[in-house]
């Protein structure tokens, strides 16, 4: 496989692109996403053939079943960050080795009822506490250690709206194509 084939495997929409001071319309667009990705999520894997769960999206890459686990994981995760930097001052974030929980049992299933479930809640929680923030709040940050890098939230909800869409892509393939 070619590494242009492979890159477009990789980021079937794109590479996401770090934009800060976002005008706050565009970031109550990415609100948007987030609040509406559980629903997209189900619609996508109704469609999805129970064999194919356990198909890669691409080479080394994980499964179906893996990524929706993994945006379980993942969306838990920036959630809290996203608490965090609105409660405190730049706060240091704990990173997490995704491919690692990738790799345990409760993501290896292929029942993802449990993980839905999550995401449903998450999201849901997510998006109201987003509702809610003011303006100024999205200029806040939390500091990523391992990235030495401080994500403001405006750009971080940005980034998550994409991760959404990101992987959503990846599903949406692999129904259409299976990689194995």
């Amino acid at each position: 496989m070619n590494s242009e084939t492979l890159q477009k495997l990789k980021y079937p929409i794109g590479k996401f692109e770090w934009v800060v001071n976002l005008p706050i319309s565009e970031v109550k667009t990415h609100i948007n996403t987030i609040r509406h990705f559980p629903v997209e999520l189900e619609q996508v894997l109704d469609s999805c053939k129970e064999e194919l769960l356990q198909k890669k999206y691409r080479p080394e890459g994980w499964t179906i079943a893996q990524v929706v686990h993994h945006l379980a994981d993942s969306h838990a995760h920036s959630y809290l960050r996203f608490k965090h930097a609105v409660l405190e001052d730049t706060p240091h974030i704990k990173d997490y080795t995704e491919a690692d929980w990738a790799n345990l049992p409760d993501a290896a299933t292929s029942d993802l009822k449990p993980s839905l479930m999550l995401i449903k809640g998450i999201h849901m929680r997510w998006s109201l506490f987003l509702d809610h923030l003011k303006e100024e709040d999205f200029k806040k940050v939390y500091f990523h250690p391992e990235r030495n890098k401080n994500y403001p939230l405006d750009t971080t909800t940005a980034l998550y709206a994409w991760h959404c869409n990101h992987h959503l892509a990846h599903i949406n393939n692999t129904i259409r194509h299976p990689y194995e």
